[in-house]
This record gives structure tokens, C-alpha cells and sequence, in this order.
């Protein structure tokens, strides 16, 4: 059956039931030719079920599908493939060690002569054409591992057009993309909308949902709550509808008094990558870490986490001089680090709850070189408890949580290690709007109980609205400083890309005029 030029997508009465577990109830979703259709709700809501039943990974209890009016069974993920439908998701499904070539049409491949050898010049030449459609000069005998994440996402793309596929779901896509890479995301889903290509984009991000699309199915607990024309609707309403109750407050804004000196930093260097940062956190204080792409945040980060080396300065960490050489250092002196990339850097998904908790802490756990299972279960059932970690139990492998139940495991883990000074590294990246408000609540109760944080986010509301002072790094180094009641995103901005702002706080940072970066954060 031959996939039409222009395909009218219609689910409804979508049910599906697992053991125990009502996921989608009666849910539908309606797509035409040419738009851009965000599926938005809270981890759980019931998205990715019913993505997979339009992909064909999984069957309906009840309902169907219909296409241009037709009802249509999509038995297999194969069956999908031929029906035009593609699915881009969040986690890349490439083979590192295969070309560019290989991987986008792998399992169609193109062969000639009588044996069926894989016609490697046909290949080529399609492969650069797809290629070039997508705006992209990245060479088709390239292996994937060599490419850049956004280069990857680009494949995938293609991968998608080489089957002949007219409806795409992109599953969080902008969430390993710079913000140039995001721009040029955006201008390739517009030139695939104007050639009637159907896509699902499915985000956390409120910016991007009314940037780029132009309807919004808002789902919650595995219901269809409603549609609506994104230009005709505002941010408040779709978070209402997604939660299921009105956000007064949706950040945590407690004011802060602040204590002892809990983090001193002054002169820190590192050659090409960090310019004399100086720096103090108090106990029971929120101070933010905000910049463009590449001004050293992260880098900062890892340097007070010794797990990159500084050529210069000194630290105290608690009134008591702190060097450190490693992690391992960082973790006994009393700091922790949540890194950008929990998946990758911060947890352990092959792993179950209570392993994750206790990988700081296993020293104090062992007794003559064995794990007290006990005690580690009591340790690991009480942060479940009072961070309401969403999980069946502790033996539940990390990878099966949703992301902020993620970001929860990795803050028990430092918290059961007793950490003093916490720095929280783009917290809640990738986390729906539900779990972001919990993760706020966490951040300011850890501040009232003393402990002293940084928070590094390019999210400006957030660090508005959480933090009690402000510091904006640009180039490798902190450009200016600003109190809460005094910040806004203009000055931040500023900052950021080199302008003088009038009215800093504190005398060691100073602004100069300079050509800055254009990405916003």
C-alpha cells in the first residue's frame, strides 16, 4: 500500500490496560497534513503509551486508528513503517560503528545484481541527497560515533525520510541541543510542514511548544484533557490542565538568612577555561549560576567537585582549606555535585533504587567488607519516603523512573552522604512541570535546613524565582552579581554578553563592553 502525500491522522477511544494499571483511557488525538502538533502533559500522563500504539510497539484494548478516514490496524512497528509513521525519540537509535550510510537505511538497504549486495554508490548518492534536503553537509561515510549529538538527531531525520514517512513524533528533541541547534531544528520542521509533513513534538518546554507548534493535545493521567489552538491559548492555562489543579506559586521563593560561610572561593584558575573566579556561599542560601552556552558553568562545577584540575586559587569549605583531587575528596570534605547528565553521570540505570542511594555512602555501609543490607534498606526506604519518590520499591531498576523520580534518587544519594554544599547542575532539564514544582520545594526546604547551594540553570524564571542572589558568568568568568529584588532577565542578559549593567553587587566582579555570543540561555 502505497503511503499518500498527505495523511489525516485520527486515534480515539484509545484504552490500554497493563496488570494492575489503567495507562490510557479512552484518549485521542487528531493530526493534519502540515502542522506542528505538541503532545504535552506530566511523566506518567500517558504520551509514550499512546506514541507506541501509533508506532505499533504495543496493541490498544480498545479503540482505532484512522488514516484519511480509514481504519487501520498497525499490528508491528513495521506495519507503522508503512503507514508513513516514524518515531525520533529522546534517546538516539543509532550504531555507532556504522556509517551515516548504513545507519539511515539499515534494514532497507539498497542492493543490486542477482546476489543482493548492498549497492554501496546508490547509497551514497541517496544518502547525501536526504542530506542535503535536511540543510546538512555531513559526509555518508562518517561513523556515527564521530558526529556531534545535534549531527546525530539530523540522521535520525533522515533515517525517518528515507522510509517515505509523513508523520514524525520527535520525543523531546531539544534536549542535547545547543540553542543555535534548536534554532535550526525549528527552521527544518518549518520547510517539512510546508511540505505537508505531520509532526508530534512532544516537550517539557512551554517556550518551545509555542514557538514552533500549532495545536496542543494536553494529556493527564492517561486522558485526553483537551486541544487547543497554541496561538489562542496561554502558558497558565496548558500547566493547569496538565496538573490538574492551579499553580499559584509554581516556584519556591523563601526568603534566605543566610549563615556561616559554608563555600569560599577566590582567585580560581584554570588555563583557557576558568579566569579568576571568586565567589561565597552561605548556609541557607540559593545562589544561581546562570550564562550563554560555553561561559563555564559546568566547568566551574567540576572544578569545586575536583574532578577537573585548577592551575590557581584557594577554597575553604566550611572555615577549613579545600583542595581537591578528586571526587572522592569532594564527597568526604562534604560537597555534592547533580550533575547536568543524570543519566549518563548520576545515576547507575542498571541499577535499582537502593544501590543508587547508597553508592556515596557505601563505606559507612560495610561492615568487614559487606554491604549491612539492612541498614541500606533503611536508608534507601527513607528517602523514598520524605523525597515521595514515585516508585514500587527499592528494587526498582533507576532506568523504569520517570525523570524527576530520577533527580530524586540522585539528591537522596547526596543526601544520605550528609553534603554540606550542593550544587545542582540544570536540576530540571527534561522534567515534566509537576515534577519541576517538587524539585523547587526540595531545593528551598534543603536551604532552610542550612545547607548552602548552587544552582545552575539557563532557565531564567527558575533562577529568577529560586535563587536569593545571582551570578552570570560569561567567557570563563563571573561578569556580575545580582540580588534577587534587583534581577531581572534584561540584566542577566546583559551580563551575559559582555554589556555594562549599572547597580552591581559586590566589588570583585566588573563589566566590560565586548562582542558576546548571540545563543540566549
Amino acid at each position: 500500500m502505497a503511503i499518500a502525500d498527505k495523511i489525516s491522522l485520527r486515534m480515539q477511544g484509545i484504552t490500554k490496560r497493563f496488570p494492575g494499571v489503567l495507562a490510557l483511557q479512552q484518549a485521542w488525538l487528531g493530526l493534519e497534513p502540515g502542522e506542528c502538533h505538541a503532545l504535552i502533559g506530566e511523566n506518567g500522563a500517558g504520551k509514550s503509551t499512546l506514541m507506541r500504539i501509533l508506532c505499533g510497539a504495543q496493541q490498544p484494548d480498545e479503540g482505532q486508528i484512522l488514516f484519511n478516514g480509514e481504519a487501520r490496524s498497525l499490528p508491528t512497528p513495521l506495519e507503522a513503517q508503512r503507514a508513513g509513521i516514524s518515531m525520533i525519540h529522546q534517546e538516539l537509535n543509532l550504531l555507532p560503528e556504522l556509517t551515516v550510510a548504513e545507519n539511515i537505511f539499515l534494514g532497507h538497504e539498497i542492493t543490486a545484481g542477482p546476489l543482493g549486495w548492498m549497492d554501496r554508490g546508490a547509497t551514497r548518492k541517496k544518502t547525501i541527497a536526504l542530506l542535503e534536503r535536511l540543510g546538512q553537509r555531513i559526509s555518508p561515510d562518517a561513523k556515527v560515533k564521530s558526529l556531534s549529538l545535534a549531527q546525530q538527531q539530523m540522521v535520525e531525520i533522515a533515517k525517518s525520510l528515507s522510509i517515505d514517512a509523513r508523520i514524525l513524533i520527535m520525543d523531546e528533541p531539544s534536549a542535547i541541543l545547543t540553542d543555535q541547534e534548536l534554532v535550526n531544528l525549528f527552521q527544518l520542521i518549518r520547510q517539512l510542514k510546508q511540505q505537508h509533513y505531520s509532526i508530534v513534538y512532544i516537550s517539557h518546554r512551554m517556550a518551545e511548544v509555542f514557538e514552533i507548534c500549532d495545536r496542543a493535545t494536553v494529556m493527564r493521567d492517561g486522558q485526553t484533557i483537551s486541544v487547543h489552538q497554541v496561538a489562542e491559548v496561554d502558558e497558565a492555562t496548558l500547566v493547569r490542565e496538565m496538573v490538574g489543579r492551579p499553580i499559584e506559586s509554581f516556584f519556591q521563593s523563601t526568603k534566605s538568612e543566610p549563615g556561616e560561610k559554608a563555600l569560599l572561593v577566590k582567585g580560581l584558575q584554570r588555563r583557557g577555561v576558568l579566569n579568576n573566579i571568586s565567589l561565597t556561599l552561605r548556609q541557607g542560601e540559593i545562589v544561581g549560576l546562570t550564562g550563554l552556552v560555553g561561559s563555564g558553568r559546568t566547568e566551574l562545577a567540576r572544578a569545586l567537585f575536583g574532578a577537573d584540575p585548577i592551575d590557581d586559587g584557594m577554597m575553604q569549605l566550611a572555615g577549613q582549606a579545600y583542595a581537591p583531587q578528586s571526587p572522592r575528596d569532594a564527597i568526604d570534605a562534604g560537597m555534592a555535585l547533580l550533575t547536568e547528565d543524570r543519566k549518563g553521570q548520576g545515576l547507575a540505570l542498571h541499577m535499582n533504587v537502593r544501590e543508587n542511594i547508597s553508592l556515596a555512602t557505601l563505606a559507612e555501609l560495610c561492615r568487614n567488607g559487606f554491604i549491612r543490607s539492612q541498614a541500606e534498606s533503611a536508608s534507601a526506604n527513607q528517602y523514598v519516603t520524605s523525597l515521595r519518590i514515585k516508585t514500587p520499591s527499592i528494587e526498582q531498576k533507576v532506568r523504569n523512573l520517570s525523570g524527576g523520580n530520577q533527580q530524586k534518587v540522585v539528591l537522596a544519594k547526596w543526601l544520605a552522604a550528609d553534603a554540606k554544599v550542593l550544587i545542582f547542575d540544570e536540576p530540571t532539564r527534561g522534567i515534566d512541570v509537576g515534577a519541576k514544582t517538587e524539585i523547587y520545594q526540595l531545593i528551598d526546604s534543603l536551604a532552610q535546613a542550612g545547607k548552602a547551594i548552587l544552582l545552575i540553570s539557563s532557565e531564567l524564571p527558575e533562577v529568577l524565582h529560586t535563587c536569593h542572589r545571582i551570578l552570570v558568568m560569561r567567557d570563563g568568568a563571573i561578569q556580575g552579581e545580582l540580588q534577587r529584588s534587583e534581577a531581572t532577565q534584561e540584566k542577566i542578559l546583559a551580563l551575559a554578553m559582555g554589556l555594562a549593567v549599572t547597580g552591581l553587587v559586590g566589588n570583585e566582579h566588573s563589566t566590560q563592553q565586548s562582542n558576546g555570543r548571540t545563543e540566549t540561555t
